[in-house]
């Protein structure tokens, strides 16, 4: 959790942390937080029951004022004596139409009507939880940070190569990414997929594709999509890529595309952004929200339209430089620390109530 780092020690408010002995030293960074350790095993099933039937009397007996739930769209008690704060940085909406467990669906819509507080990480996140039937009566909008020591701007980190060697990789040089979990269709890997074969039958241009990111059930079907291109030898799929690498991806690529319809934050948009380079997205979601005038848009289902995307911000010189200046100088919005100091100040009002 990226927000624990950057809590203010001097903010007059005590933080403590909670959960299984193994994350002990995991979230506190270079701060030294004190931390509980509860008896939940590993599992999802078993931190719902236990958020269900013990987390109140768990918060009573270390006299918590608040308890800050950081997975509210899938970890919260039914009720609460405790007063609670829910982060949902998903579109709830999407959740309950993939699951078909009713009880879930009912019991999360319950708890978060309930709770004292919810945080949405972006504007139409709050919206879809309104229009999902959630009644809590006060809903803040405070919006994720990105790690600026890790995601800045500046041509001499690319490599000078013809390729950009991350091991076990060796990514061929020039290329286009698109940094997204295989997960469902949603995130539109096929329709890129489709645009880029277009791009390169029109232009022939070197460039390839590189699609990063882990590899659910659908990941299968990427894979044959990729194999039945004209373009499959530009294609690459790398899996599941470590996050602390992504800024050698970045750097080295020529361009962003990111055609989610389904993004509540956008995280690899920011990201790109704040190391410079030009990003075209998919005007779906909240990409438009995060990145405002500081993005190339394209309706992700009009491979046409998707595919003239791809050329312009790779032709077009003077578009690409003024998405990069401008997503630098967006990018600085996103922080943790002012996330942190946003959520402190909302915890603060929270317990004073």
């Amino acid at each position: 959790m990226s927000l624990v780092p950057a809590l203010p020690l001097d903010s007059g408010i005590q933080f403590e942390l909670f959960g299984p002995e193994i994350d002990r030293y995991t979230y506190n960074g270079d701060k030294s937080f004190s931390f509980t350790s509860v008896n939940i095993p590993d599992s999802l099933a078993l931190e719902r029951l236990w958020h269900a039937f013990k987390v109140n009397s768990f918060g009573k007996k270390n006299n918590y004022d608040v308890i800050l739930y950081p997975a509210g769209s899938r970890i919260l008690p039914a009720h609460f004596k405790i007063k609670g704060v829910a982060v949902i940085n998903d579109i709830v909406s999407n959740l309950f139409e993939k699951t078909d467990d009713s009880w879930y669906r009912t019991r999360i819509k319950k708890a978060l009507s309930r709770v004292d507080c919810i945080i949405a990480a972006s504007e139409y996140i709050r919206k879809d939880l309104e229009e999902s039937g959630i009644s809590c009566s006060n809903i803040q909008v405070i919006y994720n940070g990105i790690n600026h020591s890790l995601f800045y701007p500046g041509s001499s980190i690319a490599s000078d190569s013809n390729s950009v060697d991350l091991k076990p990789f060796a990514i061929k040089k020039p290329y286009l990414l698109y940094a997204s979990r295989m997960v469902d269709d949603r995130k539109k890997h096929l329709e890129l997929i489709r645009a880029f074969t277009l791009f390169k039958e029109r232009t022939h241009l070197p460039h390839r594709l590189v699609l990063a990111g882990s590899e659910g059930d659908y990941g299968s079907i990427v894979h044959k999509e990729a194999g039945a291109s004209t373009a499959s030898s530009d294609i690459f799929i790398t899996g599941y890529f470590p996050h602390d690498h992504f800024p050698d991806l970045y750097h080295n690529a020529d361009a962003c595309i990111f055609p989610s319809i389904t993004e509540g934050v956008g995280l690899s948009v920011m990201e790109s952004m704040a190391c410079g380079l030009p990003v075209a997205c998919s005007s779906a979601g909240a990409l438009h929200e995060i990145a405002g005038e500081n993005a190339l848009y394209f309706d992700s289902d009009n491979i046409e339209e998707f595919a003239s995307a791809i050329e312009r911000i790779v032709t077009d010189t003077e578009l690409r430089s003024r998405l990069s200046d401008g997503g630098i100088d967006c990018a600085k919005n996103f922080s943790w620390q002012k996330t942190a100091e946003k959520t402190v100040a909302l915890l603060s009002s929270i317990c004073k109530k």
